[in-house]
C-alpha cells in the first residue's frame, strides 16, 4: 500500500513513524516533509495547498490513500478536489471535506453548530467592521478578562485575552478596522471567558462510527508558569490526569456524542480526526474550539499510544468500518518537549546545525521544522523537534525527556522546563 501524507510538522512525522510501524509495511510518501520523515518515508518538494501538484505525485507514486496533517488544505477543499476529478477520485483522502473544514475555519460557524446541537459553550457574538460599535457595547457588558477571536485561519495567533477594557476595545479596533490578521480577522467573535483547566480531546470518524483518542494537554505559552507570548506548543502530556472516567463519560454525552451526531445531521461529510480543545469549569466540559485535524505537539503523545495498526485503522475510516475495529491503547504515560528556535514565536533564524539528537536513547525523536542540507540536519522553522518518551507518570516520562534533550545542541536551542507544571 502506498500512503502519501500531507504536512511538514512534527504531527506529519510522528503520523508517518506510527504507519512505517504497521505489519503492512507501507510504501510512505511525505509532501513536503522534513528531515525526520526523510529516513523513513520519500519526501516530495511540493506545498500542501499545490492540489494539482498533489495530484501528479498521487498517480505517479500510485498512491492508495492521502493523509493530510494540516488544516489550511482542508479548509481549501483537497479532499473535494479529489471527489471531483475522476482520475483520482477512488482514492480515499483521511479528512473532512470543505464543507465539515469549517469547523476550524470559521470560528463563527463552530459557535453556530454548537448552538443548534447543544453543545456547551462559552457566550459569545460575533462583529465586524460595520457593527464595532456594538462590539465595544458587548464588551462593556462582560466582565474582564476578555477573549478575541479571528473568524478565520490565523496561523494559531488570531486569539487574544486581555485584562483592561480600553485594550480589548483598542484591539477590537485593530482587528476588524486595521486587519490586524488581515482577512481572518473581518469578523471576530468575543467570548466571555472560561476559567478552568484545559485538555484536548481527539476523535477518529468514519462519518458514521467514532473512537476516542487518548486524552492530552498542551503547553502554549512560549515562558515558565505559562507566561509570554503563544506559541505553535511547547509540550504536551497524555493522558490528562484529572480526567478522570467520570469527567470522561460527561465528555462523550455532552460533546463527543453530540459533535459526531450534528455532523450527520447537518449533512456535513467528515472521515478524519475531530480535535475538541475543552476547558473544566467546575465539574463541567465546555468547548473552546474545534480543529478539523490532530493537535501539535499534542500527535507527538497520542500517536505513540496508539497500539492498534495505524494502516488498518485510516482503512477502516475509508471504508466506513471503523466500529469493527478495537482501538487498543498503551496505558503508559507519554509526554513531548519542544525544542524551539531563539527568538520564537517572534523573529528567529533558520539553518542552525543540530548535533546530537542521534544519539537519544529511551525517548523517541520528532522533527518538526527541520531540513537536510547536505550531510548536516539544520532547523527550518520556529519550533523544531519534539522528545517524547514514557513513564508510569508524566513526571517519570518528562524525566527521561529532560535526560535525553541534554545531548542535543543548535545555537540558540530553547524549550520550556515545567511542562506539566500545573498537574
Amino acid at each position: 500500500m502506498n500512503i502519501l501524507v500531507l504536512g511538514s510538522g512534527g504531527r506529519e512525522h510522528t503520523i508517518t513513524w506510527q504507519l512505517s510501524q504497521s505489519k503492512h509495511s507501507p510504501k510512505l510518501f511525505v509532501a513536503p516533509g522534513n528531515a525526520g520523515t526523510a529516513k523513513i518515508a520519500t519526501n516530495i518538494p511540493i506545498g500542501v495547498n499545490d492540489f494539482d501538484a498533489i495530484k501528479a505525485a498521487t498517480l505517479e507514486n500510485n498512491i492508495d490513500m492521502v493523509v493530510v496533517g494540516p488544516e489550511d488544505p482542508l479548509v481549501n477543499g483537497v479532499h473535494d478536489y479529489y471527489l471531483n476529478d475522476q482520475e483520482i477520485k477512488h482514492i480515499p483522502v483521511l479528512g473532512p471535506q470543505k464543507a465539515a473544514a469549517e469547523l476550524e475555519g470559521s470560528k463563527e460557524f463552530a459557535k453556530k453548530f454548537m448552538m443548534r446541537h447543544g453543545i456547551p459553550t462559552a457566550a459569545y457574538q460575533s462583529f465586524s467592521a460595520e457593527t464595532l460599535s456594538e462590539g465595544y457595547s458587548f464588551l462593556e457588558t462582560l466582565n474582564a478578562p476578555y477573549v478575541l477571536k479571528a473568524d478565520g485561519l490565523a496561523a494559531g495567533k488570531g486569539v487574544l485575552i486581555l485584562n483592561d477594557l480600553n485594550e480589548a476595545k483598542r484591539e477590537l479596533k485593530t482587528m476588524l478596522v486595521d486587519e490586524k490578521f488581515g482577512s481572518a480577522s473581518t469578523t471576530v467573535v468575543i467570548e466571555e471567558f472560561l476559567s478552568g483547566i484545559e485538555l484536548s480531546v481527539f476523535v477518529l470518524t468514519d462519518g458514521k462510527g467514532y473512537k476516542v483518542l487518548p486524552t492530552a494537554k498542551d503547553y502554549k505559552r512560549i515562558g515558565e508558569d505559562d507566561t509570554g507570548l503563544n506559541t505553535g506548543g511547547m509540550g504536551a502530556i497524555s493522558p490528562v490526569p484529572f480526567a478522570d472516567k467520570e469527567f470522561m463519560n460527561k465528555i462523550h454525552d455532552q460533546i463527543v456524542k453530540p459533535t459526531v451526531e450534528g455532523l450527520k445531521t447537518d449533512n456535513l461529510p467528515y472521515k478524519g480526526f475531530i480535535f475538541i480543545g475543552l476547558i473544566k469549569v467546575g465539574d463541567d466540559p465546555k468547548v473552546i474550539e474545534y480543529n478539523v485535524r490532530m493537535g501539535d505537539p499534542e500527535t507527538e503523545v497520542v500517536m505513540p499510544r496508539i497500539k492498534t495498526d495505524l494502516v488498518e485503522l485510516f482503512q477502516a475510516v475509508a471504508d466506513q468500518k471503523l466500529d469493527e475495529i478495537d482501538l487498543e491503547l498503551d496505558n503508559r504515560t507519554a509526554a513531548t518537549v519542544m525544542l524551539v528556535s531563539g527568538g520564537y514565536p517572534e523573529a528567529y533564524q533558520k539553518g542552525k546545525e543540530m548535533k546530537g539528537f542521534d544519539a537519544i536513547e529511551d525517548s523517541l525523536v520528532f522533527h518538526a521544522g527541520t531540513k537536510i542540507d547536505g550531510d548536516k540536519v539544520v532547523t527550518d522553522g520556529g519550533r523544531v523537534m519534539a522528545i517524547t518518551s514514557f513513564g508510569d507518570n508524566f513526571e517519570q516520562a518528562l524525566e527521561v525527556s529532560y535526560k535525553n534533550i541534554h545531548n542535543i545542541t543548535f545555537d540558540g536551542m530553547n524549550y520550556r522546563k515545567d511542562i506539566g507544571f500545573d498537574l
